[in-house]
């Protein structure tokens, strides 16, 4: 008797929707230097689409919480957030609430390791 195999398709549907929110409460220092970023903390990685969100997520993060961005890439949208792990965690929660609420965005939960 044969395993069947099984065969997984991934498909990018354009919405407007936060894909993750992932909170890094003690990360490696390797991290940071493979990030090419100052050891600050705690990380807080937002990916978002459309891609262009991370402009709008970076900027009301920074006014919602004492965060700083260890980058932002507005054409996969990806967001870093660093600082502490109250304060990142408090931007990430406000930036899922402003994008659901006023700009009606699916938000993701916010995972932490």
């Amino acid at each position: 008797m044969s395993e069947e195999k099984k065969r997984f398709i991934q498909e990018f549907v354009p919405g407007k929707q936060i894909t993750l929110s992932h909170l890094i409460a003690n990360p490696d220092v390797d991290m940071f230097e493979k990030l090419g970023i100052e050891e600050t903390g705690a990380l807080g990685i937002l990916t978002c689409t459309p891609s262009e969100t991370v402009i709008i997520a970076g900027d009301y993060a920074t006014k919602a919480a004492h965060v700083s961005i260890g980058f932002l890439d507005r054409f996969t949208g990806s967001l870093v957030l660093m600082g502490s792990v109250a304060e990142v965690d408090m931007a990430m929660r406000e930036v899922n609430r402003f994008l659901a609420e006023m700009l009606g965005y699916t938000p993701s939960e916010i995972t932490k390791s």
